[in-house]
């Protein structure tokens, strides 16, 4: 638009040289002949002009958008900066949860596990000394059957003077202690003669009744059994009661 504006003024104040070109010539004006400018040295001008102005409009738009795109930018960016830390906290209380819900999972866990091993534990002790009362019951009548057993002479079940209804009862005795403790070794339970062996003395299987002075024998072995011992499952049932040698 501006383009043509221009170029219509230029041609309208081009006319009139044209007419006056035309009409006849004087004296005045031969001598001083008018000389009208090229049309297209006067076109150039305007359009050089209005190209320079329009190159510097578009880099004043150009920079007024980058300040613009920069102010903008800026304005994300410190809006941004909140957001992020905000958000890095977040995730840090995140990570502590996790720390302790991980911890505290691991301890359940662990809680569970001794849980289950201590009662396993029980559950095999119940297996095990299940028999315990009952087999202390049985103590005295297995006491017993050793006195018997023990209270007869050798020298009659042996021999001319042997006494054939003494050694059969004797016989018949020693195989019914004989299968009584089978039974009981089966489920656990075995006895123990601490002077079979001259064992030295065990506060937690012996209980010392007496100590003597014997030749020959080591202080603090045993020498005497008065009664013997029982365990049960490897749990001393009952301590065997002892006599301990003593030369000092």
């Amino acid at each position: 638009m501006i383009q043509r504006s221009i170029f219509r003024s230029l041609q309208s104040a081009t006319r009139p040289s044209q007419s006056l070109h035309l009409a006849p010539r004087s004296r005045s004006i031969s001598r001083f002949p008018l000389r009208t400018p090229a049309l297209s040295t006067v076109q150039q001008i305007p359009s050089r002009r209005w190209y320079s102005q329009t190159q510097e409009a578009k880099a004043d738009a150009t920079a007024e958008a980058q300040s613009d795109a920069q102010g903008l930018g800026d304005k994300a960016s410190g809006a941004a900066a909140p957001a992020q830390d905000a958000a890095q906290k977040q995730i840090e209380l995140k990570d502590k949860e996790v720390i302790e819900l991980k911890d505290r999972l691991m301890r359940q866990v662990a809680e569970y596990r001794n849980l289950q091993d201590q009662t396993k534990r029980e559950i095999q002790a119940a297996k095990d000394f299940a028999l315990q009362r009952f087999a202390k019951d049985l103590l005295e009548s297995i006491d017993n059957f050793d006195r018997a057993l023990s209270g007869v002479e050798a020298g009659k079940l042996e021999g001319e003077s042997a006494n054939k209804d003494l050694v059969a009862l004797h016989s018949g005795l020693r195989m019914v202690e004989r299968i009584l403790m089978t039974t009981l070794e089966k489920h656990g339970m075995e006895r123990f003669d601490p002077a079979e062996t001259a064992e030295k003395f065990d506060p937690n299987k012996m209980e010392a009744t007496f100590q003597a002075s014997q030749q020959g024998k080591e202080d603090g072995s045993v020498f005497l059994t008065q009664q013997k011992g029982f365990t049960l499952n490897g749990r001393v049932l009952r301590a065997a009661k002892v006599g301990i040698v003593r030369n000092s």
